[in-house]
C-alpha cells in the first residue's frame, strides 16, 4: 500500500468517528455526509455535504473533522463543502439508523420500504415500543431536521429524522 493510500485510510478512519454535534449517537460517516477522502500532492482533501445547506453544525463539523485527521498526524488537511449533489436522508447508513432508534430518535422512513404520503410519511414508528401509532404534535423538534412525535401506544415523545 502507498504512502498516500495509508494515508487516506487514516484520515478516512480518523474522520469517520466524528460525532454530529446536534445528534451525537451518529458519526458523520453513519449520516452520509462525509463523502471522500483523497490525498495528492501530499494534502489531505475530504469532501463533506452539509444534511442542508443552513445547518448551523457544519462549521463545526468541518472543524471536527480537520482535528481529528491532524490528531491522526495526517499534515495538510483542506475541507471541501460539497454541495452536489445534495445530501438525502438516503445515504444515512443501516448502521446509524440503527443507531438513532437505540438513541430514541425515529430514522427517517423512506428508504425502509414504507411509503411516503405526498405531504409526509404515511406513519412513523416509535424508537421505544416499535408501534405505528403515533402522532405529529410538531413539524420542528430539538432541531430543523426533526419533527417531534408521540406514541399513541406507549404514550412516550419522540423526535423524528425527517426525511429529505
Amino acid at each position: 500500500m502507498s504512502l498516500a493510500a495509508q494515508e487516506e485510510a487514516r484520515a478516512w478512519a480518523a474522520a469517520a468517528q466524528v460525532p454530529d454535534p446536534e445528534v451525537p449517537c451518529v458519526t458523520v460517516a453513519d449520516l452520509g455526509i462525509l463523502r471522500w477522502v483523497r490525498v495528492e500532492n501530499g494534502v489531505c482533501r475530504v469532501g463533506v455535504t452539509p444534511t442542508y445547506s443552513g445547518c448551523p453544525a457544519t462549521l463545526a463539523i468541518e472543524l471536527a473533522i480537520e482535528t481529528a485527521i491532524l490528531g491522526a498526524g495526517v499534515q495538510g488537511v483542506q475541507i471541501e463543502r460539497v454541495l452536489s449533489p445534495a445530501w438525502t436522508t438516503d445515504w444515512i447508513t443501516d448502521e446509524g439508523r440503527a443507531k438513532l432508534r437505540d438513541y430514541g430518535i425515529a430514522p427517517p422512513q423512506g428508504q425502509s420500504g414504507k411509503a411516503l404520503a405526498l405531504f409526509g410519511e404515511t406513519s412513523v414508528t416509535c424508537p421505544r415500543c416499535g408501534s405505528d401509532d403515533t402522532e405529529k404534535l410538531s413539524e420542528f423538534g430539538s432541531t430543523a431536521c426533526k419533527a417531534h412525535y408521540r406514541c399513541r401506544a406507549c404514550a412516550e415523545p419522540f423526535d423524528y429524522f425527517k426525511c429529505i
